[in-house]
């Protein structure tokens, strides 16, 4: 299978950004981290994928600032890999792919998981941009501007 091209040099920060996360398993490893994974072994277990396959994703999300290397938080020999900043600023592109899929990728009564505000217990409110004014914005009120 031919490797793909690297998009670290598109000027679009979508493509960029799939480049970086936009594959099924780094993706996965974003959402069981802010579920509070940290271990090897934890990611394994929950997602079923082969080690190799995991060495390399956390390799290269440690290597984009996403997650970093820590000692255990039990004081065992074991790493952990931690969210930094960078990687929590992608809680809104989680949260946004979850509840598509929950409103569009599964049928009426069928049982899938919900995100809820710890501190209300109730679901978190649909996101969605806003005008500066704070009207939701439709996608035909927005356009792609070039930057330099």
């Amino acid at each position: 299978m031919p490797q793909r091209k690297p998009m670290k040099n598109e000027p679009c920060p979508v493509a960029r950004c799939v480049d970086l996360i936009g594959d099924r398993w780094s993706l996965l490893i974003v959402r069981d981290a802010f579920d509070g994974m940290r271990r090897f072994g934890d990611f394994q277990r929950s997602l079923g994928v082969a080690r190799n396959i995991l060495s390399d994703r956390l390799r290269k999300l440690v290597e984009a600032g996403v997650l970093e290397m820590q000692g255990a938080s039990d004081g065992t020999a074991y790493q952990e890999y931690v969210l930094t900043a960078k990687g929590e600023s992608l809680f809104p592109v989680v949260v946004a792919l979850r509840q598509w899929g929950e409103k569009h990728l599964f049928a009426e009564g069928e049982r899938h998981s919900l995100l809820i505000e710890k501190h209300t217990g109730k679901p978190v409110p649909f996101m969605a941009p806003t005008a500066q004014q704070g009207a939701v914005l439709a996608p035909s009120a927005t356009e792609v501007q070039k930057v330099s």
